[in-house]
């Protein structure tokens, strides 16, 4: 494998620390010898909603993927509550782009929520009762117990991503990536989510959310990250998230940057 060599930084993150639900360090990812992401070194703090932000292209899906070993790393480490991610999987939910996934599959709602069980369950035993009424409940709390016997190209795009949202729910997971997990719904299901997550973190979960609506980050996260390639800032969503690092962050988009300026102010009001 083709392997980046680059300096170490001084004062990266900790590595390994239990009590760290997710630690990067030095992680680099090529395609085709081009680099996507380079010498990402990150803490994620613990029990918070983490916002990643960045361009497109800036390598926030890679990110995700390259931690959860879903694609190879050129160079680097992950830990998760500080041991190698293999040994944590069990610890991790995720929530895949709506666009990786077959809707076409025949399959209902209530089957793609028990696949959540299934690391609990083993893939060779049976599913059994109390199984689907695990994966019922949790169904009922995003909100679509009534369509839990509906085939999944048959929902919305709204109640497609609540379903893989309660497909990591049922998992009772304690670190839970999520892959722009807003994409395409509407506004009602949107804070619907919002509200999850929120109960989430105040049940003790880390939520890491890749977003792309800067207009919302510093309504919905505690903690951001900027990302384009290489870590431009990160910290507490009201002393990272302003205009100068969203400059470094967009360069030149001066829409999306004045959008987010005008959510800066907004929520300057408020303060």
């Amino acid at each position: 494998m083709f392997r980046f060599t680059t300096p170490r930084a001084s004062h990266g993150p900790h590595e390994g620390k239990a009590d760290c639900p997710l630690s990067v360090y030095d992680l680099t990812v090529a395609y085709h010898r081009k680099p996507v992401l380079w010498d990402v070194s990150l803490d994620f703090p613990a029990g918070q909603l983490i916002g990643i932000v960045g361009p497109n292209g800036a390598g926030k899906s890679t990110l995700i993927k390259a931690i959860m070993g879903l694609i190879p790393r050129a160079s680097g480490r992950v830990r998760v509550f500080g041991k190698p991610y293999a040994q944590q999987r069990h610890r991790v939910g995720y929530v895949p782009q709506r666009e990786s996934v077959d809707w076409d599959f025949p399959i209902d709602a209530l089957d793609v929520v028990t696949m959540g069980l299934y690391g609990k369950i083993g893939w060779c035993l049976p599913v059994r009762p109390r199984h689907r009424r695990q994966a019922l409940e949790a169904l009922e709390r995003v909100g679509l117990g009534e369509f839990s016997d509906r085939q999944i190209s048959q929902l919305s795009g709204g109640q497609q991503q609540r379903t893989f949202l309660a497909r990591a729910l049922v998992q009772d997971a304690d670190l839970y990536l999520m892959d722009e997990p807003f994409a395409a719904v509407d506004a009602a299901t949107e804070q619907a989510i919002v509200e999850i997550l929120k109960e989430m973190k105040r049940g003790g979960k880390t939520v890491l959310v890749i977003h792309h609506d800067l207009q919302t980050v510093a309504q919905y996260f505690d903690y951001v990250v900027l990302l384009n390639m290489r870590v431009v800032a990160s910290g507490p969503v009201e002393t990272t998230f302003h205009q100068e690092n969203l400059q470094k962050t967009y360069g030149g988009r001066l829409t999306l940057l004045d959008e987010a300026t005008e959510a800066i102010r907004r929520r300057e009001k408020t303060l």
